[in-house]
């Protein structure tokens, strides 16, 4: 008995100690829990002792003011899982409060807005969603590709939306057919690309009847600016050093801020190249044989070429394609939307957020309406 009595001493004063440190809000807090507890468990209940409302709201109340390493020690009645919930459920229903005056769900998207969603969608069937919620940022019309993505694109709009293909008149000669009669006679074929952010051609094999054409381009990783410097159909090492010098010269002062050309390890490319753009102090990085993906952004570019041009018409010689690669450059530097600028061009920035109710978008056909272009008229 005097041993357990010394011990209850010891233990309290040591306790009396401890709070005698703490300030006086933490222990008030840690006396109204318990003092709460003990009321809850002095109430006539059948079963074992419920929390109300109110015993909820205070007990969390008051938790809130204690510190988290000191609710360790506490002996409640409840777990900190138990809190947890209580808050989870105050939360939702704060939120069916506010669902009930009959603002649930996102916002309608304006008419207008699908409207003209509808009418890229028809008059582009190539583009995708992606695609044609850039072409909508860059007319400073704020809606998310998710919005985009639910309106039905050309393919799945209403026969009456679509528009008119009339069938093939008995004996007209169709592109199809064209295109298969024509082709082993003509003087050019589409050609093979150039580099992006890096020079090479790309040499295909020769064809009965076909005259392989090379391009030269480069792109700036950082701005997605392309440079198609020339086109050629007998590339030599020459040619590359002068289209070299050709691009150092239209660069000018910003020379100085390109730091690497990457480029592959074909024949064309002789060290009177490299040479010419050490000059400018531009390191050369060659990428390994047969990997695209070290200059992904290259291909990227060679394959929208290909796609949106160059599959889509007949190139009948050299003057044809030059022309039509410099429109496309222009259309891909001052109106192209890219993902990787947030749907803004190379040399045009995002507008400032319009209102579609105020404005009319008109088209604009690019290299004989193969490439469409819109903009904002009063």
């Amino acid at each position: 008995m005097c041993l357990r009595f010394v011990f209850l001493v010891i233990t309290r004063v040591a306790a009396g100690l401890r709070l005698s440190r703490r300030e006086e809000m933490w222990k008030t807090a840690e006396i109204l829990i318990l003092r709460h507890q003990i009321s809850v468990l002095q109430r006539r209940q059948p079963r074992r002792p419920r929390l109300d409302r109110a015993d909820r709201a205070l007990l969390a109340t008051l938790l809130g003011v204690i510190p988290k390493a000191r609710r360790r020690g506490l002996r409640l009645l409840v777990t900190p899982d138990t809190i947890l919930r209580w808050h989870r459920d105050i939360a939702r229903r704060r939120w069916a409060a506010r669902s009930a005056h009959g603002k649930t769900g996102r916002p309608a998207t304006p008419r207008n807005i699908k409207a003209l969603v509808r009418r890229l969608a028809r008059e582009n069937p190539d583009w995708g969603y992606r695609r044609i919620h850039g072409e909508m940022a860059g007319l400073g019309l704020n809606v998310t590709a998710s919005t985009v993505h639910v309106r039905p694109a050309a393919a799945a709009l209403p026969a009456a939306d679509r528009p008119p293909q009339p069938p093939p008149l008995p004996g007209r000669m169709t592109w199809t057919r064209f295109s298969a009669r024509w082709t082993p006679r003509r003087t050019s074929s589409p050609p093979a690309l150039g580099t992006v952010a890096g020079l090479r051609p790309l040499p295909g094999a020769q064809q009965q009847g076909h005259t392989q054409a090379h391009v030269l381009a480069v792109i700036e990783h950082a701005t997605r600016r392309i440079r198609i410097l020339g086109v050629t159909v007998h590339p030599t090492g020459q040619w590359t050093a002068q289209q070299a010098r050709n691009l150092l010269m239209d660069l000018g002062e910003q020379a100085e801020q390109v730091k690497f050309m990457i480029r592959d390890r074909g024949s064309n490319f002789t060290a009177a190249f490299d040479a010419v753009l050490a000059d400018a102090s531009i390191r050369t990085v060659l990428c390994n044989v047969r990997t695209p993906r070290m200059n992904a952004i290259t291909e990227r570019w060679i394959g929208g070429c290909r796609r949106e041009l160059l599959d889509r018409t007949l190139i009948w010689n050299q003057a044809h394609l030059h022309q039509m690669l410099r429109q496309y450059e222009a259309h891909h530097n001052q109106h192209r939307p890219h993902r990787s600028l947030h749907g803004a061009a190379p040399l045009k920035p995002l507008p400032e957020p319009a209102d579609l109710d105020h404005y009319r978008v008109r088209k604009r056909a690019r290299v004989g309406g193969l490439l469409n272009e819109y903009h904002l008229v009063a």
